[in-house]
């Protein structure tokens, strides 16, 4: 039993993969059991099988040694199991098209598993996707939202999809305790998901809920996040039935406290349950949660009205004192699939969410290189969002001379409608970034959230993914019709209603088994945005707006690392904002083109050393501007480069000891399109531990990171605005299986 239970610590180690043949499990257990600490059971996988070697000798404290036996199975070829060093899977859902491994994909995918999610402690979203160096967070942690950049585009929150369904995820944050794994696209995903309601075409992100796994799962974690924020995680996952067809999945989190930032407290609740049944030829899920936010203090942004940027202050700084923030969400979604019979499944998929979040809404602009700010403003900023989420679809596989086929046909639905309620008042006051002064309440009265707009996207897809020469050479081929309707709800309604085709197309070349040489082209129609507060044309309506994307790479799987390079160009409408006689306006103004070169690399340099590295380059420029004025311009708020190393290493001289740290670099970037003001490149190390050893006959697991080890300040960038890195942050925690 202590075997078993320490596997329950590996989320992806073999006994909680379906990918490890039932067979090796009972090997397993078979073994001695394990005296204190229990050994970091490591998965590694080649092409064709996988190794689950326990660590040889655990120390019982009085020189006697027990020792397990390396066992070698074969893998299954289910591509959502764990590539070597279990940080990432082998493959995982590209929508539509079904599930792949990435070495049979003609685009950039990561798939980050559960055990990528919980050794670096992550408590959003872009805790783990910035692994990837052409993804960064785009507002500090504890900000008012999270939101992201991937390959130079904007991406919020509201483009995240969950379980293949857009309009599901929380306006501010997705609570991360219920995602079992996090797949990443880069380049626009609208044939493959659909379109996201924010229209982000730099990538798209799909989470996976939490299912229980044919063994049990019982965890409860006690959290610490500096300054004082303590915290409770339960984690609970059975599976019933003849056949253990019925699983049932709960989590529920709980934290309240005082963060790094100077006199702020955050309290967080969220509670979620996943179902699902899997009988063979019908399958089924149901995912439901809730979750409440509440917060004194987060961390907001900046304007630059000046030609200077000054150095970033403290993260530990409150540069707004007074702001408040709360969130609600509930939402549930289900899924269906039946296999008609053995060439033919149907499946369908709907969900319904609300949103509300009620913040305070400050505001300043930077002067000059001393950190002064003009007067501030404060209001109130309060939104209620409503989304009903639908896909449906049928999968066909057959042989037509000697050509393997899987036609796809597919329909997407989203509704969601935005009610906001926007005041803001200047309050007189001027500050300093450096000694920031109390941020005065609003005056005005606070009403309730009012119908701003309507979006509906509905899309049919069509694609057909073709397999030669024994799988050496694939193609995929596909169309989706897209239909936009946006509709301002405010006085001065505003419609706008575009159809368009977008096409892709994709092909991988395998050489030999181990290389794939890929080539994509792909286009996307991005949602025409109703512009929003505090804009001072809010309520107008952006025509829908096409981008496309072409990239070349080429992956090589070496049998435990696996490496890649891509060259990639995507074109679209350039979105920002404008200062007119001190008043701002959004802006659709000229096409922004972005070329990049990616090199990546991930796996397990050596049994026990897991690693990730990525380097991105970009290249970006700006036409066909109003006037000419700032054509051949680089776009703003794109980094030259990004690089990104992290390592994970089971210590050889402490049984159950494993260190970790990640180095990210960012490089400089302008502010806005005019290219007068530059933000500054930054770097930050983040160091962490894990301990797994067994108290009182339960496996123990503690963790302690440290985020932004040497206190680094410097200036997150979003389009249009400035914030501020979260300072050094301690997060530990304790967890026991039982």
């Amino acid at each position: 039993m202590g075997q078993v239970q320490a596997s329950k610590r590996q989320r992806n180690s073999v006994f909680q993969l379906k990918a490890v043949a039932s067979a090796a499990r009972h090997l397993v257990l078979m073994a001695p059991m394990l005296a204190v600490p229990v050994a970091y059971a490591q998965t590694t996988a080649t092409s064709g099988d996988a190794t689950a070697t326990p660590a040889a000798t655990t120390n019982t404290g009085s020189n006697s040694n027990a020792v397990l036996p390396t066992v070698t199975v074969t893998e299954s070829r289910d591509p959502t199991a764990p590539y070597a060093g279990g940080l990432v899977a082998r493959g995982g859902s590209l929508g539509v098209l079904g599930t792949a491994s990435v070495m049979d994909t003609p685009f950039s995918v990561t798939n980050y598993t559960s055990q990528g999610i919980e050794d670096v402690q992550a408590r959003a979203i872009g805790d783990v996707i910035a692994n990837d160096a052409s993804v960064r967070n785009t507002n500090g942690n504890g900000g008012f939202g999270d939101s992201y950049q991937i390959r130079g585009f904007t991406m919020s929150a509201n483009d995240v999809a969950f379980n293949g369904l857009y309009g599901m995820v929380p306006l501010t944050r997705m609570p991360i305790t219920m995602v079992e794994r996090i797949e990443v696209l880069k380049g626009p995903g609208t044939l493959m998901y659909g379109m996201g309601p924010a229209g982000g075409i730099g990538g798209a992100v799909n989470l996976v809920a939490k299912r229980a796994h044919e063994e049990p799962t019982s965890s409860v974690t006690a959290t610490y996040l500096s300054n004082s924020q303590f915290g409770l995680k339960g984690d609970i996952g059975r599976r019933f039935g003849d056949n253990q067809e019925w699983g049932i999945r709960v989590n529920a989190l709980y934290a309240d406290g005082n963060t790094g930032l100077s006199g702020s407290n955050q309290q967080q609740s969220m509670g979620s349950v996943g179902l699902d049944y899997n009988g063979g030829r019908v399958r089924w899920s149901l995912d439901a949660y809730t979750q409440h936010e509440d917060s004194r203090n987060f961390r907001p942004q900046f304007r630059i009205a000046g030609l200077e940027m000054p150095e970033a202050p403290s993260g530990k700084t409150n540069l707004y004192p007074g702001t408040t923030l709360q969130s609600d969400d509930k939402a549930a979604l289900t899924r269906l699939e039946y296999d008609i019979n053995d060439s033919l499944t149907a499946y369908g998929a709907i969900g319904y969410h609300v949103a509300s979040s009620a913040q305070s809404w400050p505001g300043a602009n930077i002067l000059n290189a001393r950190g002064d700010t003009s007067a501030l403003s404060n209001g109130y900023y309060d939104q209620k969002v409503t989304s009903t989420s639908a896909d449906a679809g049928m999968r066909a596989r057959f042989n037509t001379g000697g050509i393997k086929h899987t036609v796809m046909l597919g329909l997407n639905m989203l509704n969601q409608q935005t009610d906001y309620f926007f005041a803001s008042q200047s309050t007189g006051v001027t500050s300093n970034l450096y000694n920031p002064v109390a941020l005065p309440s609003p005056t005005m009265a606070r009403t309730q959230a009012t119908p701003q707009s309507q979006l509906r996207l509905t899309s049919f897809a069509l694609t057909d993914t073709l397999s030669f020469a024994d799988d050496r050479l694939r193609l995929i081929a596909g169309l989706r019709r897209q239909q936009v309707y946006s509709h301002s709800l405010l006085s001065a309604a505003q419609t706008s209603n575009k159809t368009a085709i977008s096409p892709v197309l994709g092909v991988v070349v395998k050489p030999v088994e181990n290389l794939s040489l890929y080539a994509n082209y792909t286009a996307a129609l991005t949602a025409g945005s109703i512009v929003a507060a505090p804009n001072a044309n809010a309520g107008e309506a952006f025509p829908p707006s096409k981008s496309k994307q072409y990239e070349t790479g080429a992956k090589i799987d070496w049998g435990r690392v696996t490496t890649s390079a891509a060259v990639f160009q995507i074109e679209q409408k350039n979105n920002s904002t404008q200062i007119i006689n001190g008043v701002q306006y959004a802006t659709q103004n000229g096409r922004a083109r972005i070329r990049g070169l990616e090199l990546a690399a991930y796996g397990e340099i050596q049994r026990g050393l897991r690693f990730n590295a990525s380097g991105t380059f970009f290249d970006t420029k700006l036409a066909h501007t109003a006037g000419g004025t700032t054509d051949n311009n680089e776009v703003g708020a794109v980094p030259s480069h990004n690089f990104n190393l992290g390592l994970d290493w089971d210590t050889p001289w402490v049984s159950g000891l494993a260190l970790n740290t990640r180095v990210a670099r960012t490089g400089a970037m302008w502010y806005d399109q005019t290219n007068r003001v530059k933000v500054p490149g930054w770097t930050r190390a983040d160091i962490g531990a894990r301990y797994i050893t067994k108290t009182a006959g339960q496996v123990v697991t503690y963790r302690a990171n440290i985020e932004n080890l040497f206190d680094k300040n410097y200036w997150v960038m979003q389009n249009g605005y400035v914030g501020t890195s979260s300072g050094r942050t301690f997060v530990l925690s304790a967890q026991v299986d039982f």
